[in-house]
């Protein structure tokens, strides 16, 4: 599915009540997760074992959990919940008909576009497990690391650029209905002030 080699592969169904039975329906409302989710599974395992290379500092092995949707609109607090409460670094791969799409915790809830089934090869890099989790973070976000930062400061940087993203456009939406010259005219140095800051 995502391209990885053969001696990685676990395919072990991870019942969704096995999931209840450990953590309680007060931290995974049982009615929403039911409403998103038919079936999980692991699929595979990233470690020193499979893949002949070193464990990290902190990561010491990466599952890839499959995970088959009832709706494409899915709550992604399902999938945040569950990330929080197993303790390991995990790749959802979310399918639903011939669709997937790639979600990972980092430092937030991270989400890929929607790809055909097969379209999408996962590359393994580095020479210990905590650099290969980086680059799967990275390939997941489309994350495009520049000037010399970490991946915690870029995905940080990538946010902040779309929220001043997304107020240009909202100042542009405005600037264009604006009747009043002098307003129209304030708009379009708050527009530029924040184009600067891009």
């Amino acid at each position: 599915m995502l391209g990885l080699p053969l001696k990685t592969e676990v395919n072990k169904p991870l019942p969704k009540t096995a999931i209840f039975r450990s953590f309680g329906s007060s931290s995974l409302p049982r009615e929403r997760f039911d409403n998103d989710i038919s079936r999980i599974a692991i699929v595979n395992e990233l470690s020193p074992t499979t893949l002949n290379i070193e464990e990290g500092k902190t990561v010491k092995s990466i599952f890839v959990l499959e995970v088959m949707l009832k709706r494409k609109e899915y709550d992604c607090r399902n999938i945040g919940t569950l990330a929080k409460l197993i303790p390991q670094k995990m790749l959802f791969v979310l399918r639903m008909n011939d669709m997937m799409q790639l979600v990972v915790m980092y430092t937030q809830l991270i989400i890929s576009d929607w790809y055909r089934i097969g379209d999408f090869k996962l590359q393994l890099f580095g020479l210990n497990l905590d650099t290969v989790w980086e680059h799967i973070v990275q390939q997941v976000g489309n994350i495009q690391i520049e000037d010399e930062h970490s991946l915690d400061e870029q995905i940080v940087a990538d946010a902040e650029r779309g929220k001043i993203e997304k107020q240009i456009e909202m100042l542009e939406k405005r600037c264009r209905a604006e009747r009043q010259a002098h307003k129209k005219y304030e708009l379009h140095k708050q527009i530029i002030e924040l184009n600067k800051l891009l």
